[in-house]
């Protein structure tokens, strides 16, 4: 199968719809096939029509792309070049509480997981960023706390993984001193594999 392939029976789906889930929206990533650098967040924001197929459009996209320009991408380059989606591919809706998006559900993500497989193996990046505590969890495993993994960087199946951070304003993780040279530990590395591979 080839990439386009896949995100047109990806733009069809309609499993959690039929699983009874409340998602809204379309499927929503962005790439092409050849992309050496993959970005996974956790899940679509709220639904705009202006920003269909655009990851990371809304408040919380202003900053992880602040965050990535410090690494010497500009977000009009940052998106051209690489592949964007997430665990799960369609806004789950907001949290009951009124504070944000709501996180999806382990059903949700089950019903997802292999078409972030098939994009893993389709585009085959040479580095992973994994944007989020879900994200950080299918790629490095489940039980690992932000504070352990912010700022490093892994080899993982052959690939380059460097982990961020939720940019939501809803996450106060970046708002706490001692955690912000994590962040910029993980910036330098992005920064420096950006050199290294001449991304």
């Amino acid at each position: 199968m080839r990439v386009i392939e896949l995100q047109a029976n990806l733009r069809r789906c309609q499993r959690c719809l039929e699983a009874g889930y409340e998602i809204q929206g379309p499927p929503v990533f962005s790439g092409k096939a050849g992309a050496r650098l993959m970005l996974v967040g956790q899940a679509p924001g709220r639904f705009d029509g202006d920003n269909a197929d655009k990851p990371f459009s809304g408040t919380a996209g202003s900053r992880l792309f602040q965050w990535l320009a410090q690494a010497g991408w500009p977000e009009a380059e940052f998106r051209s070049k690489f592949y964007m989606t997430s665990i799960t591919k369609c806004f789950p809706g907001t949290n009951k509480s009124g504070r944000g998006d709501r996180a999806p559900s382990r059903a949700e993500i089950s019903l997802c997981s292999d078409w972030l497989e098939a994009e893993v193996t389709l585009i085959d990046p040479e580095v992973i960023l994994p944007v989020g505590s879900l994200a950080i969890a299918r790629f490095l495993g489940s039980g690992r706390r932000l504070v352990d993994v912010i700022g490093q960087r892994f080899q993982i199946e052959g690939r380059i993984v460097i982990p961020l951070p939720h940019p939501s304003g809803a996450s106060s993780w970046t708002q706490y001193p001692e955690n912000r040279p994590l962040l910029a530990a993980a910036l330098t590395h992005l920064a420096t594999v950006r050199r290294e591979l001449a991304l």
